[in-house]
């Protein structure tokens, strides 16, 4: 058997720059087990319809955070794996 990620995406809006959720969207994304980060954040901004918007972005431990510039919102990204490696 083998391992399966499931990256977790959630988008909602921000008040004074920290997360709101008076409205949220989630999605889950599975199939990118050997992308890196790099093409994962650029999967999930396809997905969310912010391809060629400027983000800012921040990685903490196994978290990614999509801030985009001049819109009061913000994304979450987080993976889980399940399965057995042997």
């Amino acid at each position: 058997m083998s391992t399966e990620l499931i990256v977790y995406v959630e988008v909602t809006d921000t008040l004074a720059g920290e997360a709101n959720y008076s409205w949220v969207k989630r999605h889950e994304v599975r199939g990118l087990e050997n992308k890196s980060d790099l093409a994962v954040v650029r999967h999930v901004k396809k997905l969310i319809g912010w391809s060629g918007h400027r983000c800012d972005t921040d990685k903490s431990g196994d978290d990614i955070t999509i801030r985009p510039r001049g819109m009061n919102m913000v994304c979450f990204i987080t993976w889980h794996t399940f399965g057995s490696a042997s």
